[in-house]
């Protein structure tokens, strides 16, 4: 069941959420630190880890999906957020560089269609994030947060689906080690809550990502060689050649 719109609003603009947010931002931009030129697309609730790339990327679009709802960016800038379905996104083939995908795979109920549509909208080599709940956190066992909610997953199970969709993983990454609670003390401490976990708890992270790239088959080439082949000998066979 996807979250609405509203309530994951109200957690991001919550303490708790800023520092989520914080922390997952960073783990993103350390896998794409420069996307100047590139055309970014996301999907799912993304509008709080986009600030740096509204203004770097060549064209960015924010998908929000149906059932869960959609909000408006920004007020000070165009508006960027689009409502759509995630297995029917409104783009041509191979248009997109770069895609994000953050709050929703872990909610549709059509994981294996969202993931093949996001495959066919990225050009060949093209990147995609995918940011989970990690299974053997604390985030996903508190339903309080959007993290605590929809399917979890574990990296070796994530990797295995993307690879089962013409993916091909490339890095994986943590973050959010720090309790998932409001008090005061803990949200102080986030810094090293974030250090120590990273060296040492990796598997009791909150969100898991997972960084793959567009498989495109070598044997889609060769299936069209045989069918040239196949043709050719269809015209001789039709039409022999005079002597």
């Amino acid at each position: 069941m996807w979250p609405d719109v509203i309530k994951l609003r109200n957690f991001y603009s919550s303490r708790l959420g800023h520092i989520a947010r914080r922390m997952i931002r960073r783990r993103i931009r350390e896998f794409w630190p420069d996307i100047k030129g590139k055309t970014v697309m996301a999907l799912g609730y993304s509008t709080p880890y986009l600030r740096y790339y509204r203004e770097e990327s060549h064209h960015l679009v924010a998908f929000m999906p149906a059932e869960q709802g959609a909000l408006s960016w920004s007020k000070k800038n165009p508006n960027i957020a689009v409502l759509t379905e995630e297995t029917q996104l409104p783009l041509p083939d191979k248009s997109i560089d770069l895609a994000l995908v953050i709050h929703s795979l872990e909610f549709t109920s059509y994981p294996r269609e969202m993931i093949r549509e996001i495959w066919r909208v990225l050009k060949d080599g093209g990147r995609l994030l995918l940011v989970v709940p990690n299974r053997s956190g604390l985030w996903a066992r508190v339903d309080k947060t959007p993290f605590g909610q929809g399917q979890t997953y574990s990296l070796p199970q994530l990797a295995q689906f993307m690879k089962e969709n013409n993916f091909t993983p490339l890095h994986s990454e943590y973050a959010l080690y720090i309790p998932p609670f409001r008090s005061s003390l803990l949200l102080s401490m986030v810094r090293a809550w974030e250090k120590i976990g990273h060296r040492w708890f990796q598997s009791f992270s909150g969100v898991l990502f997972l960084e793959v790239s567009k498989q495109v088959y070598a044997g889609e080439a060769l299936e069209a060689a045989v069918w040239e082949d196949k043709l050719q000998l269809v015209k001789k066979l039709v039409f022999p050649l005079k002597n």
